[in-house]
Parts: C-alpha cells; sequence; structure tokens
C-alpha cells in the first residue's frame, strides 16, 4: 500500500461531490472526514476507512493500536487508581487510566515562598513513568524507543520529556509519533519527583540525583532546585528564566510528601496566563496569510468563543490543527465578558482530556 509521505496530503474521493483531504503532519496523520473529525479520542489515535484505504489496515492497526477505529484508543478516563496505585491499562485494551499526579496550583502572592523549593517550570510534555512505559497525564501511552528508557528504574518516575526551551510544539510533535523514531534524540526526560519513595520532597529529589549520577540513563536528567531566598529572588529568578525563554517556575514545600491530586504544596509562578481551548474553526488569511490559515476559532470551557491568530508558525498556517484538537494559549487576563486578552498560540495539548463546553456563549 501507499504511504503519505511527512508534511504531504492526498485526496480520496468520498460520497460527496468534494474529495475528503489525508494528510501526515510529523507522524499524524488526519482526514477531512466526518468519521476521522468527530472521535473523541487524541488526534494522534485516530484513523478512519480513508487512511485505511490508503495506508492499509496493518500500517493503521500498527500506529493506533487496534483494528477498530472507533475502539483503538479510547479516552483515558480521569480515574484515580485506587490505594493510590499508578497503574495504566495501555493501547491493548483500550483503556487507560490517569495516574495519580501532583498537580500544582497558581501563586497568587498569597503565600510566602522564602524557604521553599524553586526550579524552572519545563515547556514540555508531563510524562509518568511507570517502570516500563511511558504515560500521559490522560493515562495515554508515549512510545519511546528502547535505547531512550534503557536504565531507567521499575519502578514510577515523574517528570517531563524536554526538548529545550521554545521548543515545545516540536517536544509534542515528537512524542504523540507512534513509531518510535530516531527524533526522540532531541528529548530528555528530565525527573523531578519518586512518587513511590515514602519520605519528604527533599529525600525524594536527592534520590532522582544519585539515581542519575550513579546509574547513567543516556537520555535522562534530574531538576536541579535551590532554596527561595524571598519574594525579590523569586522575581528576580522568574525573570532570568522568563528572559532565556523560559516558561515560568515550579515552587515545592519543604517536607512535603507526594500526594495525587492538585495540591498547594506545588505552586507555578508565571508573568502570563494559560489555558486550553478547542478549535472549532478555521477562519482564512488575507495579506501575507492568503491562501493558508488566518485565525483558530476556539472554545473554552464554559462556551465562550474568540480567535487565535498569533503564536503559530508558517508550517502551522499551512496545516493547522484539525477542528476538535485541543489547544494551549497564552494570553495577559480576562476582559468584562470572560473573552482572554490578546491570546496567543501555543500548541496542541495532548496530556488532557478533550471536552464539551458546560454552555454556549457568543463570541463577545
Amino acid at each position: 500500500m501507499a504511504d503519505i509521505a511527512d508534511g504531504a496530503q492526498v485526496e480520496v474521493q468520498g460520497s460527496g461531490s468534494k474529495p475528503y483531504i489525508l494528510k501526515n503532519t510529523g507522524g499524524v496523520y488526519s482526514c477531512s472526514c466526518p468519521a476521522w473529525r468527530n472521535q473523541s479520542i487524541p488526534i494522534e489515535r485516530r484513523t478512519c476507512k480513508h487512511l485505511r484505504k490508503v495506508r492499509g489496515d496493518a500500517a493503521e492497526d500498527a500506529r493506533v493500536g487496534g483494528s477498530d477505529s472507533s475502539a483503538a484508543a479510547k479516552p483515558a478516563r480521569n480515574v484515580r487508581p485506587k490505594s493510590g496505585a499508578n497503574t495504566v491499562v495501555g493501547a491493548e485494551s483500550g483503556e487507560a487510566t490517569a495516574p495519580a499526579l501532583l498537580l500544582a496550583h497558581s501563586w497568587e502572592n498569597d503565600v510566602d515562598l522564602t524557604g521553599w523549593w524553586m526550579s524552572e517550570k519545563l515547556d514540555g510534555v508531563r510524562a509518568w513513568w511507570d517502570g516500563k512505559q511511558f504515560y500521559s497525564r490522560q493515562g495515554n501511552p508515549f512510545l519511546a524507543p528502547d535505547w531512550f528508557t534503557a536504565k531507567l528504574p521499575d519502578h514510577p518516575l515523574d517528570g517531563e520529556l524536554f526538548g529545550g526551551r521554545k521548543k515545545f510544539q516540536r517536544t509534542v510533535s515528537i512524542v504523540r509519533r507512534q513509531d518510535r523514531s530516531d527524533d526522540w534524540k532531541e528529548l530528555a526526560f528530565v525527573i523531578f519527583d519518586a512518587p513511590r519513595l515514602e519520605a519528604p520532597f527533599e529525600e525524594r529529589l536527592a534520590y532522582c540525583q544519585r539515581y542519575v549520577e550513579d546509574v547513567a540513563p543516556p537520555y535522562a536528567e534530574w531538576l536541579e532546585h535551590q532554596t527561595c531566598k524571598s519574594v525579590a529572588h523569586l522575581r528576580e529568578e522568574l525573570a532570568r528564566v522568563e528572559g532565556l525563554g523560559g516558561e515560568g517556575l515550579m515552587l515545592r514545600k519543604p517536607g512535603s510528601r507526594y500526594e495525587a491530586g492538585r495540591s498547594h504544596t506545588l505552586l507555578k509562578v508565571k508573568s502570563f496566563k494559560d489555558d486550553e481551548a478547542r478549535v472549532v474553526g478555521h477562519t482564512a488569511g488575507a495579506g501575507r496569510h492568503k491562501g493558508r490559515l488566518g485565525a483558530l476559532e476556539v472554545e473554552l470551557r464554559d462556551g465562550t468563543r474568540f480567535s487565535v491568530g498569533t503564536g503559530l508558525s508558517d508550517q502551522e498556517r499551512e496545516n493547522p490543527p484539525p477542528v476538535g484538537t485541543l489547544i494551549t494559549f497564552r494570553y495577559q487576563e480576562l476582559s468584562n465578558d470572560g473573552v482572554p486578552r490578546f491570546p496567543s498560540y501555543v500548541g496542541v495539548r495532548i496530556d488532557a482530556a478533550p471536552f464539551e463546553p458546560t454552555a454556549r456563549r457568543k463570541r463577545s
């Protein structure tokens, strides 16, 4: 069977007058048909009869993990494992259970962070190593090559798949591929916690450091932390990191234990706000962008709709995120009507569950 080259597209005639467009963007295949668009599963694990017609059943089964396109990859159920367990059921069964990750609250200038442990907030993809394989926040597997995971331990580690500052979208494109490509050589697994170690944070971090230095996994690093001396020190470090293209800072409470869910023992500090939105449409470009995407029409969880037209690369305007895709964007503040001001596209979000709006609000 023929395949679709990376960055290329082909047309397949459907039942209507217009052909369907099939694309391969960084190893992620898509189709413009309703059957592909309306699947509420991650875009990298969707398939349809048109992709199967071009690529063949064997290639599609290998890519999405099954022969039934409706069940090849069901969305992860946001279920916390019992008794603190972090067992994940992989693609073989079509089900995924989200690992019980420690998640952060935003710092609202309401806590004195003097003495807390401070580190850079990495602009990568959160990854849970269960002792055998990487999983996303939603419990979907990341298919890393064996050489990438060599010498990682047989117990859980919490960390980030990181390709460097200002390389979030490139990192996402590598992580969501299903072919265990050599592109993983561009990434590192940056470890910042050992969840199963029943000990204060300082001891867990020291364990991560010793493991990386003694065992030397080829693609693993540990995340360095420093003590926050004052609010002035915090703001100075934040300015330094953001000046280098970093996303912000993370603060860990001294002596804190690892716990599942959002906790006030872990705080994120950034100069900007961010959120997720679902793509609901594409606006054609004009001027320099004539003939390609001008802006993404997106929708928040509360139904608020608006456009995101900045932050997109030329390549992303040529091959924009399909309708139904979850994206991350940055903004300065919300207007009185709840619309993000000056939104800027960051990238496709692959570690969050799709959503349906709780209400439908008109664009302000």
